[in-house]
């Protein structure tokens, strides 16, 4: 039997590279060779969005990027989080034996609050609603960036606990994660995030897309001399979407020296407005289809609603809420 994958993204702003390389591009990957359910977690999306207008707009468009990108309804089953609600009742099944200072442990509630998100219930226990979208369809391999790595660790040790407190339900995740893209950096260095606000749309508007290209942080080397490139986000980002040789020819005009980092910059814009052009025409015309994708989103959900229903049962029979 082909392994279960299983992937979410969070529709808390609109699809930037970082999303599409750390998570997308594996999952279209994954299409052909397991079987693939790829959600959008908008019940997440709850712990630091307010505006429900801004909720669905952005629901709407990641289900359109997901589409353009390549993830394929025939491939993969695609559904809303808040279209499949037995997650809610397993999240708190599993709540009920998950340890206090497991969640206490959780540097990514630290971090968010750090960022001046409210220090609510909900944030601080998204390890347990992650672990139940998890396992509500029995996912074997999970792609995560290595920012979630410790929430699908917390993942693994709440199935363990509840296979050997009930009986063996639950199968135990592993994770898919490609160092060479475990970070994305964003234009400022850092990861790659909105929360950083140094990302790159790749549906937005074109000419602001430019213009943070042409923004990345860069140091004072001179235009006649070498440029490290050990830690250069223009490198980082080149990688992603050059050929080999193409790759090892940036790196060695770099090493050489006698172009500015604007000449880097452009060579990167070019690069990254080819790749995207196809995604970006193919989302355009997802716009003018908005029943198409409703339709997808609907079909996503019955098919994961199936296998969540037939999960949720046998944990409630596990735990004595069924005979």
């Amino acid at each position: 039997m082909m392994r279960r994958v299983l992937s979410g993204i969070q529709p808390s702003g609109f699809l930037h590279i970082g999303n599409y390389f750390g998570m997308i591009k594996r999952a279209i990957e994954w299409q052909d060779k397991a079987e693939t359910l790829y959600f959008i977690a908008d019940y997440h999306a709850l712990t630091s969005i307010k505006d429900p207008q801004h909720l669905s707009q952005y629901v709407r468009k990641i289900a359109m990027a997901f589409l353009a990108c390549g993830i394929d309804p025939a491939k993969s089953i695609i559904f809303k989080q808040s279209a499949i609600p037995e997650v809610h009742e397993l999240a708190w099944i599993l709540s009920s034996i998950t340890p206090f200072g497991l969640l206490e442990r959780s540097h990514s509630f630290k971090d968010k609050v750090a960022k001046g998100l409210s220090p609510t219930v909900a944030l601080f226990s998204y390890p347990v609603l992650m672990t139940a979208d998890i396992l509500l369809y029995q996912s074997e391999i999970i792609p995560v960036g290595q920012d979630q790595k410790q929430h699908l660790e917390i993942a693994r040790d709440i199935a363990k606990k509840f296979n050997n407190t009930f009986g063996e339900v639950f199968r135990i995740p592993e994770p898919d994660i490609q160092e060479e893209v475990a970070t994305i950096p964003g234009i400022d260095g850092q990861k790659m995030s909105k929360s950083y606000n140094n990302t790159l749309e790749i549906f937005g508007d074109l000419e602001e897309f430019k213009r943070r290209v042409m923004s990345i942080k860069t140091d004072s080397t001179p235009i006649e001399s070498p440029k490290p490139t050990k830690g250069s986000i223009l490198v980082a980002l080149y990688k992603l979407v050059a050929t080999e040789s193409e790759y090892q020819e940036f790196i060695a005009s770099m090493e050489k020296g006698g172009y500015g980092y604007a000449y880097y910059k452009k060579l990167l814009l070019e690069k990254l407005l080819a790749y995207f052009q196809p995604i970006r025409e193919r989302y355009k015309e997802l716009e003018e289809k908005p029943a198409y994708v409703e339709e997808v989103l609907a079909d996503g959900a019955y098919k994961a609603r199936m296998i969540a229903q037939e999960t949720l049962t046998k944990a409630r029979r596990a735990v004595g809420l069924l005979d």
